[in-house]
């Protein structure tokens, strides 16, 4: 399928806006369209956007969506818009929260775009991913969460500090869920092709470890008022362009899984080949005893939050509330 020139992103906040800015500098498409709650900010982030395009000498044009109907035609949708969690709140409060305004967002893209392609940002991400599945009845392969590249990305900066050569050539892989439950995995990280286990000691690739897991939180201990946005920015521009150039590079992102590495009726991170048609080809790597049991450990937070959504009967669909076990 030929992918066209128009790309939507819903929520103009840090990591929308970047996405936006991203994908015009380089000219990845013809159109960036901006829809937010605050369509005043959209629209001053846009003209902003558009005339430095015009001084990048590219052809990209960033406008605003001021109503559903103008997201009409549109190719990929980026959906960043959320809550953060703020002091009082549970994590189902956010989950519900985030969830509904996610059921609303999908329903619109349905709508008014049904051929289109999601890509997830909105957190918690997996779950969110998965919402967005149910609830806009798009094909399995059109729906992909952003979590495994800035996952991968973090990794392979926290291998370059420790050796401090091959930056462009590293290549690290994360699987599972987005957050402290993700699955580093060293044997498949490389630093010019040589195996990462062949340059690092075993302690040193454990600490690798560690702060790719906490990744997001560091930046948050430094920030204080807000999370990163530039990395998970340019991971979700990465998707964009590999689905508009139908790459179908191999890159880690949020699917449904349906019996692949044994789980079914949930999203997690896994090696894909992503492009026109969203997930062109999914991957099962091999996997030791111990990432078997931080994949399934993964997994099952996921599931976790997906059954508090189905307990509350959130799902349009009644048979998407019944709560299965893998």
């Amino acid at each position: 399928m030929a992918r066209g020139k128009k790309v939507t992103i819903i929520g103009a906040g840090n990591v929308g806006a970047t996405v936006a800015y991203s994908l015009a500098m380089k000219g990845t498409c013809h159109e960036v369209m901006l829809r937010d709650r605050n369509p005043e900010i959209a629209k001053g982030k846009a003209l902003d956007m558009s005339q430095a395009a015009n001084a990048a000498r590219q052809h990209t044009l960033v406008s605003v969506a001021e109503k559903a109907e103008d997201m009409a035609g549109t190719d990929v949708f980026v959906v960043t818009a959320g809550f953060p969690r703020k002091p009082g709140m549970s994590r189902d409060d956010l989950l519900m929260m985030n969830a509904q305004i996610t059921k609303e967002v999908v329903t619109d893209i349905r709508e008014q775009a049904p051929d289109s392609i999601i890509i997830m940002v909105s957190n918690p991400l997996d779950v969110m991913t998965y919402v967005a599945l149910k609830e806009s009845g798009f094909p399995k392969e059109r729906v992909v969460g952003m979590a495994g590249i800035l996952d991968s990305a973090r990794m392979a900066h926290f291998i370059y500090e420790k050796i401090r050569y091959g930056a462009g050539q590293i290549r690290a892989s994360v699987m599972g869920g987005h957050g402290d439950d993700m699955v580093p995995l060293p044997k498949f990280s490389t630093v010019a092709g040589v195996p990462l286990t062949d340059i690092l000691s075993e302690e040193e690739i454990l600490d690798v470890v560690e702060r790719t897991k906490h990744g997001g939180a560091e930046i948050v201990g430094y920030l204080k008022t807000g999370s990163a946005y530039y990395a998970p920015a340019k991971s979700t521009a990465i998707m964009v362009e590999a689905i508009l150039k139908d790459t179908r590079q191999i890159h880690p992102c949020a699917v449904y899984l349906d019996g692949h590495y044994g789980y079914r009726d949930v999203v997690s991170g896994v090696p894909i080949a992503l492009g026109a048609n969203g997930v062109e080809k999914l991957f099962e790597v091999t996997l030791n005893e111990n990432q078997k049991k931080r994949f399934a450990k993964s997994v099952a937070s996921v599931r976790s939050m997906i059954n508090v959504l189905k307990r509350n009967n959130f799902f349009t669909n009644p048979e998407d509330n019944i709560i299965t076990e893998e």
